[in-house]
């Protein structure tokens, strides 16, 4: 008892001498912890929406749209275990807030289905009492603002305006989240549907499959294909929804599970460097503590407490922030408690590990307490020779030959900063792409700055008076149809625009742009997903057309997973393409996009349709966020690691100091070489953790890009002065940290003696 009570005194004692560099280390390993649960839960969540909504829902594994309700018994396919529908579904478009979208009306019975019936998350189903009521899927309610009892007012292909009222919001897993997957969906009884838009003809039917064996949707997509042939609109199955759920938050959970991985590297090193370096500064106390009766391993388990207390404290704090900024944004529910434990169990033993090794480094200190540990003598660095050979002030000449004094700490001090500097310069490469989307759209295919449908208008109308503004350069006329994929029995979009002969300017990263009808660009995804590669021809399906058309470049294309094809107007049959759905405008230089979407709205007496590019930089945005915390941890770690050098090469050099006061050095003089045997280590860390990160950071976002379907070429490093400014103040401020310790030994009146 009396071992316990002397260990947790001596301890306390230690903790409460190096208070600031105890905190450090405890935020490090916090941050370190929440990075790593916030990017295991993103990433989990990232394959889990689809994965829980279709739990809830009971939710089909492929959903079929043909032109009329089918008349074959699809139920009977083997494998199809249960059918939804078919349900009768019209194209509307919803005014709300100024704002018009695009919706798909779905009839629904008031008695929800045994299969995909959608989960009321607020409000309440479809009831006829209410005949006027309509139930928004989630996604697109939280995009228009809506909430229970507000106006849904919708618009029909012929231009009338039915109002109805939001009677709820519900989950539904058959398809992907507003906006990324449009059109919208929104719930309304048979008779309302057939009120809205008695046209059959402008109505399709949209029947789900479920599947005993979810992995046989290939196989029974196929079927369908056969059995409904032309009358087949498009069809698509889990993957596409879940793949289409998962985009965002997939990129943000990598990122971050990258810069976690990274800095519990550096974190391990930082707390193995500061266990080790405490432990060479309390080796007479260790000593001491033999001398009185405390056994080797006593000894290691006492240092093993305190170090690893740290480490473990931190692990706790990072746990319940990550826990708790996950409940917060996804729901106490989305927060998978294995991985969290796994996260938990696996730093734990990482921290454990990393003060192991300095603690039974310390238990083999041997019982004589008047032995001091001096730093290795005799040799000097190359460094250190250089210094002396470009006649360098004393002071740098000492500083620099105390910078590698112990060779091993050395090492691990630099290494410990250049994981860090790696890790900014990697995240300030991410900011710089986000920037270039941002700066220069036209790069990731929003050449136009905004998308014109004719609404009430004629299309012929609609196109004169876009074209007609004075800050209107280019009118691209288009059409976004669904295609089937030959072999894979699904759909993929074809996004036509433009001409071959005046094609829009998409960003071709690789090839070349189409010249002539039958040509077409592609994305990744679409590439990756039929297995083809530039120059090869594909035939697709456009509701019953087929279109042959010959791959000739790959763009960079955030849409869709990638999963696109694109091009001419001219390329698709006249069914298909007359009249075109939107106009995509390209404004003169410097002009304002809302300026021109205000006149054209004016002059049509809003009339038109006008909506603004969505850039893919706007979408990720908390990235930002992320990036700007992830640096704030990453600081923390290397300054962790900074003073445990300045205090280890304090505590080597302590006696040195009154010789180099009678040598004539001022207190600045020795102040400079305290400084300079630090600050050596830091320019080390952090040239070299630069360099390394300039090298791969291009090659990880364009590995990431390629890997999500958007595609190689996003890639962009920090310019020149971002690097340069980084970097100036990374290594201002360890210098700054360095300086108050040894200003502090440069002043003292009395040699500062080894403990």
């Amino acid at each position: 008892m009396s071992t316990v009570l002397a260990g947790s005194r001596w301890i306390r004692a230690d903790l409460r001498a190096r208070t600031g560099q105890a905190v450090l280390t405890v935020l490090a390993v916090a941050g370190i912890v929440a990075a790593l649960i916030t990017a295991a839960t993103l990433l989990e969540d990232g394959t889990n929406p689809w994965r829980s909504l279709s739990a809830q829902t009971d939710g089909a594994h492929v959903w079929i749209y043909t032109k009329d309700s089918p008349q074959v018994a699809l139920g009977a396919i083997d494998g199809v275990t249960q059918t939804a529908g078919p349900y009768r579904s019209a194209p509307v478009t919803v005014a709300q807030n100024g704002k018009k979208e695009p919706a798909s009306l779905r009839a629904m019975p008031a008695t929800q289905p045994a299969v995909a019936h959608p989960v009321v998350a607020e409000g309440r189903w479809l009831d006829p009492s209410q005949p006027d009521g309509v139930v928004v899927e989630r996604s697109f309610a939280r995009s228009l603002g809506l909430r229970i009892g507000a106006p849904f007012t919708i618009i029909t292909i012929n231009g009338e305006r039915h109002t109805l009222y939001v009677r709820g919001i519900s989950d539904s897993a058959d398809q992907g989240f507003y906006p990324e997957w449009t059109p919208g969906l929104a719930y309304v009884l048979p008779y309302t549907l057939d009120r809205i838009e008695p046209m059959l003809g402008r109505s399709e039917w949209v029947t789900g499959l479920r599947l005993a064996d979810p992995e046989a949707s290939q196989v029974v997509s196929q079927r369908v294909v056969v059995l409904l042939e032309d009358r087949l609109q498009r069809v698509y199955t889990w993957r596409e929804v879940r793949a289409a759920m998962e985009l965002d938050n997939r990129l943000l959970g990598t990122l971050l599970a990258l810069f976690g991985v990274v800095g519990l590297v550096a974190a391990a090193l930082a707390l193995a460097n500061a266990a080790g370096g405490r432990v060479l500064g309390q080796l007479r106390d260790l000593a001491t503590l033999k001398s009185m009766g405390f056994t080797r391993g006593q000894v290691a388990l006492l240092l093993l407490v305190e170090h690893g207390a740290l480490g473990l404290l931190g692990v706790a704090i990072g746990t319940l922030v990550g826990w708790g900024v996950m409940a917060a944004m996804l729901g106490a529910g989305s927060v998978a408690p294995i991985p969290v434990l796994a996260i938990v169990a696996g730093t734990a033993l990482v921290v454990l590990a990393a003060v192991g090794v300095p603690a039974w480094r310390g238990g083999r200190t041997p019982p004589i307490p008047d032995v001091p540990a001096a730093p290795p003598r005799g040799h000097l660095s190359r460094l250190a020779r250089l210094a002396l050979l470009v006649r360098l002030p004393p002071a740098l000449v000492l500083g620099t030959r105390d910078a590698f004094t112990r060779r091993v700490p050395a090492f691990l001090t630099a290494f410990g900063l250049a994981v860090p500097m790696m890790m900014i310069t990697i995240g300030l490469g991410v900011w710089a792409t986000l920037d270039n989307f941002s700066a220069h759209p036209e790069q990731v295919g929003q050449h136009a700055a905004l998308y014109v449908k004719p609404g009430k208008e004629d299309p012929a109308v609609a196109e004169r008076l876009a074209g007609q503004d004075k800050d209107v350069a280019e009118v691209y006329p288009g059409t976004d149809v669904n295609a089937l994929a030959p072999g894979e029995a699904r759909s993929v979009r074809v996004r036509a625009i433009g001409s071959s002969t005046s094609p829009y300017p998409f960003p071709v990263v690789e090839g070349r742009m189409y010249a002539r009808q039958g040509e077409a660009v592609a994305g990744q995804g679409l590439l990756d997903l039929l297995g083809l590669k530039i120059g090869d021809r594909v035939r697709l399906t456009v509701g019953g057309t087929p279109l042959i058309v010959r791959i000739v470049g790959r763009t960079v294309e955030p849409e869709q997973d990638g999963e696109v094809l694109s091009v001419g107007l001219d390329s698709l049959a006249a069914k298909d393409a007359v009249p075109p759905e939107y106009y995509a405008l390209a404004l003169k230089p410097g002009a304002d996009p809302l300026e021109v979407r205000g006149r054209l709205l004016t002059v049509s007496k809003e009339g038109l349709d006008v909506q603004a590019a969505i850039n893919p930089a706007d979408r990720l945005a908390i990235i930002r966020v992320v990036i700007v915390a992830l640096i704030a941890v990453l600081t923390l770690i290397g300054l962790a690691n900074l003073l445990t050098a300045s205090a280890l090469g304090l505590r080597d050099h302590a006696f040195d100091l009154a010789v180099l006061k009678a040598m004539g050095l001022t207190p600045r003089q020795v102040m400079a070489t305290l400084v300079t045997g630090t600050g050596l280590l830091v320019v080390l860390g952090v040239g070299v953790g630069t360099a390394a990160g300039i090298s791969v950071v291009t090659g990880l976002i364009d590995w990431q890009g390629h890997t999500s379907g958007v595609g190689a070429g996003i890639g962009r490093a920090p310019s020149p002065l971002t690097l340069a400014v980084a970097v100036l103040a990374v290594v201002g401020t360890a210098l700054a940290v360095a300086l108050i310790p040894a200003r502090r030994a440069a002043r003292a009146q009395v040699p500062v003696t080894s403990r």
